[in-house]
C-alpha cells in the first residue's frame, strides 16, 4: 500500500467506516494531468458510515474531504462512492 493510500485510510478512520477501501488508479492515468510521476495521485475510496446517515451525497463528500484535510494538498483526483449502513454502495 502506498504512504498516500495508509494516510488515507488513517484519516478517514475518524468517520468511523464500517466499510473502507481505497484503490490507487494512478497507473490508470499514467501521461495524464496531475500524474505526478509518484505513482500516488488519483485514488476511488469506497466507504460505508452512520455519519453519511441522513446526508447528500455533496455532504458526504464534504465529509471525506475534511476527514482528508491537507492531504488533498497531494491529491490530484478522489472518486468518492460513500453510503450509509443498508444503503447500496455506489459504484466507481
Amino acid at each position: 500500500m502506498s504512504t498516500v493510500s495508509a494516510e488515507i485510510e488513517r484519516r478517514l478512520a475518524a468517520l468511523q467506516p464500517v466499510h473502507l477501501e481505497v484503490r490507487n488508479d494512478s497507473d490508470r492515468h499514467r501521461g495524464h494531468a496531475g500524474h505526478d510521476g509518484t505513482g500516488e495521485s488519483h485514488f476511488t475510496v469506497r466507504i460505508v458510515s452512520e455519519a453519511f446517515a441522513g446526508k447528500n451525497r455533496v455532504q458526504r463528500q464534504r465529509a471525506v474531504y475534511a476527514a482528508l484535510g491537507d492531504l488533498m494538498d497531494r491529491i490530484h483526483a478522489l472518486a468518492i462512492a460513500a453510503a450509509a449502513p443498508g444503503e447500496p454502495l455506489p459504484e466507481r
